[in-house]
């Protein structure tokens, strides 16, 4: 090769060599200044809360009359407590208060098998709960025992918790058969026969939520339903920008929602009108949006919802202006619990596809605690008393933190999505395929408790001196044995 031909060459690599460093270059300079990081605007008005919602009281089981009228000693099994739709309160906070007492450790006392994926809890009306499994059976299990009372095929695929209003429950499924649109569907509560069903022209995976005679829910083509829950008529259709997958949040006669496409909704609960709307820009370095599949949840004034470009929102529940957005290092798909626990400030508590569990100020988006747990975090929070529990999609298992400290309290080895829903007594743990109540110990049992692990260890210890006590006697006749 001559030098002429060599210089062309070097030349060559030169030239391809700045411009390969003027794209990089460039790209940084684009990431820069396009980034949309964290974002805290003070003047988004934060509506202060009592300290601690009133712990709920047990109702007293209505009884059931006798043909007669007269007064039968049977007591109505729906009557009582109810976590009637996903998310427990119609704001969907996912905060329960309890006596200090409902916390672990716990005493597994049944658990059911599904024998297919569960990804959404079950709601508890009275003494009964109802659950949908993902082949769109639904299914009604007596609370106490794990009893089966009945169980009914509603389609070919169903993601969604039931919810409970006018003695029925209502579901939506995503297909009525395998590819297909999905549909909505009521059923009553205590026999499990179908009440009315309506097909949509849409899938459905929003977990509907059931106020005033009307059900409400979300539907993949955008579009947001009230029909009456007596026999399915429509009241009203809102069409959004994208999909919407999650269940709809009510406060003060407003539904919150978020779209796929990164949009956020507020309509009137009475006529569906849109109150305000506003779009976010999270996604490929600010470039573009992404989606909303968490349910949001509303309090102390704000809408909180987790986005896939890896952010928490919080936005002003009357105009929609952003209050903060907080990055994580991973999707966001988990539904965030918000609560003021007793002896705690107003939290955010959420779950990462990062593997991080993360408390947030609900004011400002500043870190309360973080723990890092691994694998991948996609399903919801429930905060129980002052407990907060979630499942490990990655791992398979449930873990409760302190909601003050963050402190890892308990593990159990069931866990996929949503784990936990409570009646205030008992806490019902949702697994990949299994339903389990869980009590918690009587101060005698976890004093016996103590005792039983005091004494294992003690052995244990035991038997360890003697073990290496054996062996330096072992190791001392060999070396004598040696000598000798």
């Amino acid at each position: 090769m001559s030098s002429e031909p060599k210089r062309w060459y070097r030349r060559r690599i030169v030239i391809v060599l700045a411009a390969v460093a003027a794209v990089l270059i460039g790209s940084a300079a684009v990431f820069a200044i396009t980034r949309p990081g964290d974002v805290f605007n003070k003047d988004v008005e934060f509506r202060a809360e009592p300290e601690q919602t009133s712990v709920p009281q047990a109702e007293a089981p209505k009884k059931k009359k006798g043909k007669k009228g007269k007064k039968g000693k049977k007591v109505d099994p729906l009557s009582g407590f109810k976590w009637a739709q996903y998310g427990y309160s119609p704001d969907r906070r996912r905060y329960l208060p309890t006596k200090p007492n409902v916390a672990p450790p716990f005493k597994r006392r049944w658990s059911w098998d599904a024998n297919v994926l569960l990804e959404f809890p079950p709601i508890i009306v009275g003494q009964r709960l109802f659950v949908m499994r993902n082949d769109g059976q639904v299914v009604k299990l007596d609370k106490n025992t794990g009893k089966v009372h009945w169980r009914r095929d509603m389609g070919y695929l169903g993601a969604s918790s039931p919810a409970y209003g006018d003695k029925k429950i209502v579901v939506t499924i995503l297909e009525r058969t395998k590819g297909s649109a999905g549909k909505v569907a009521a059923i009553w509560a205590r026999s499990g026969k179908v009440s009315w069903s309506r097909d949509l022209p849409s899938r459905s995976e929003s977990s509907p939520i059931i106020v005033d005679h009307h059900v409400y829910f979300g539907t993949e083509n955008g579009t947001v339903y009230s029909m009456r829950v007596d026999n399915g008529a429509i009241q009203w259709q809102f069409h959004a920008g994208g999909a919407v997958k999650g269940g709809l949040a009510l406060a003060d006669g407003k539904f919150y929602f978020g779209t796929y496409g990164g949009q956020v909704y507020a309509i009137s609960q009475k006529t569906g009108k849109q109150v305000w709307h506003t779009g976010t820009s999270g996604a490929h370095f600010g470039l573009s949006a992404g989606n909303f599949y968490a349910t949001a949840a509303v309090a102390f004034g704000r809408v909180y919802i987790g986005n896939t470009d890896g952010n928490m929102y919080s936005f002003s529940a009357a105009s929609g202006k952003l209050a903060w957005r907080r990055g994580t290092g991973s999707y966001v798909y988990a539904s965030a619990a918000v609560a003021q626990v007793p002896n705690g400030q107003p939290t955010v508590y959420f779950g990462s596809y990062d593997g991080t569990f993360y408390a947030l100020d609900a004011r400002s988006g500043s870190t309360r605690w973080s723990y890092r747990d691994g694998g991948k975090i996609s399903g919801g929070t429930s905060v129980i008393g002052g407990i907060v529990y979630y499942s490990n999609w990655g791992k398979r298992n449930t873990t409760a933190l302190g909601a003050v400290s963050g402190r890892r309290i308990w593990t159990n080895p069931r866990g996929a999505f949503n784990p936990v829903v409570s009646d205030g007594e008992d806490i019902y743990l949702t697994g990949f395929s299994s339903v389990a109540r869980f009590e918690p110990l009587t101060v005698a049992q976890e004093h016996a408790r103590a005792q039983r692990i005091a004494k294992q260890k003690a052995l244990a210890k035991k038997r360890a001196i003697a073990k290496k006590k054996k062996q330096a006697a072992k190791k001392h006749a060999a070396k004598k044995k040696k000598s000798g």
